[in-house]
């Protein structure tokens, strides 16, 4: 199995002016990549045998020009041209991704990936790493690595508040052992605006709300944000206290997360949920605050893997299976049912709440679809 550690790093002055000007030239190759690729399509546009002929230009091909290239580690920019192409075929896969975009100084992430080859990434101890061109900084190692692993690539990064961090991705050997499903370790969740999610045994997340109860400061921090004046000293000061506040509650939101799908994972051997647009609900509902602030594709994400890692399964069910309007004790389905009613009465007499009772349908249409009597 491959999977990824992040912890924070402490590059001293000489290491984060490198790790500057790495970010800047693996977004300068890609930019010139990318123009290069636009511009040979509009050329060749009409003539796809010649399209298909042309070479597109590498890292290697800019450096003779820009000399200041041959700075920073080589392995970097090859990932840059990796990424590219990454970025090409999940176009050509699904259209709405988007087209592939320049990279943007000031709002882009600021990241960079190189790679182990013979050793040139390595743990030093508990207390420093090793990695190309920048030899050793200071790291954080609260957790460490599993035993007998292979360190594969390392990812270097930048917050908004200028904290450093590596993400290092691993190789080891995983010893699995499927569960098999049961009705009673089966859970079914379903998406709750207000608390999250409510689950088939009628329990609720009761997310605390993070971002609103930060709302008010951060609107009055980025009212005086907006006052500065542009490329001053003031206004980077503002921007970093802007930035901290939502670094607290993207940590406190992911703290949470984490501790939820943990409990869950532990809990039960089989999660289903629905396949949602959460992007959709977010613009379409008029609940973007709500939906971006709960979490709940990220929540999906942590209980993938922790599912996993430990053998279990997260089964996901159409997002247009009628879950809210259909009964759960007669089958019959209320077309009429609005966004608005909490609670309805069926025809067969059944009162009914709509998350408990949407739950519910949730975990019997996985069980039905695991096969599970």
């Amino acid at each position: 199995m491959n999977k990824a550690y992040i912890y924070r790093i402490y590059p001293n002055n000489e290491q984060s002016i490198l790790i500057n000007k790495t970010f800047g030239c693996v977004r300068f190759v890609y930019n010139q990549m990318l123009a290069n690729r636009k511009a040979i399509y509009e050329q060749y546009k009409d003539d796809k045998q010649a399209l298909k002929e042309q070479k597109y230009f590498t890292p290697a091909d800019y450096k003779s020009n820009y000399e200041w290239l041959k700075e920073v580690d080589s392995l970097a920019l090859a990932n840059a041209q990796l990424n590219l192409k990454t970025a090409y075929n999940n176009f050509f896969r699904d259209k709405s991704i988007g087209f592939p975009k320049f990279k943007s100084k000031h709002k882009d992430r600021k990241s960079y990936t190189t790679n182990n080859q013979g050793g040139t990434i390595r743990l030093i101890g508990n207390k420093l790493v090793r990695l190309p061109k920048l030899k050793d900084i200071a790291i954080k190692l609260h957790r460490p690595l599993p035993e007998k692993t292979k360190i594969k690539s390392a990812t270097i990064s930048q917050t908004p508040t200028e904290k450093y961090y590596i993400s290092i991705l691993v190789e080891y050997d995983a010893c699995i052992e499927q569960v098999t499903p049961t009705l009673e370790r089966t859970l079914g969740l379903d998406y709750s605006s207000k608390s999250l999610y409510v689950d088939s045994q009628a329990n609720s997340a009761d997310y605390p709300k993070f971002y609103r109860k930060v709302e008010a400061k951060l609107k009055k921090e980025q009212r005086k944000l907006s006052r500065r004046k542009k490329c001053g000293k003031n206004r980077d000061k503002q921007r970093q206290k802007v930035a901290k506040l939502h670094e607290k509650v993207a940590n406190q939101r992911k703290d949470f997360l984490h501790k939820l799908s943990r409990q869950i994972t532990n809990a039960y051997d089989t999660i289903v949920i629905e396949d949602l647009n959460m992007r959709g609900m977010a613009q379409g509902l008029k609940l973007a605050k709500s939906t971006n602030d709960n979490g709940y594709g990220m929540l999906k994400t942590f209980l993938q893997y922790k599912l996993k890692e430990q053998g279990k399964q997260l089964v996901t069910i159409d997002k247009w299976y009628p879950s809210s309007k259909m009964c759960r004790f007669c089958g019959t389905v209320n077309g009429e049912l609005k966004l608005g009613d909490r609670v309805w009465t069926c025809s067969c007499g059944a009162f009914l709440d709509r998350d408990i009772n949407a739950a519910i349908n949730i975990k019997n249409e996985g069980c039905r679809i695991l096969g599970i009597a």
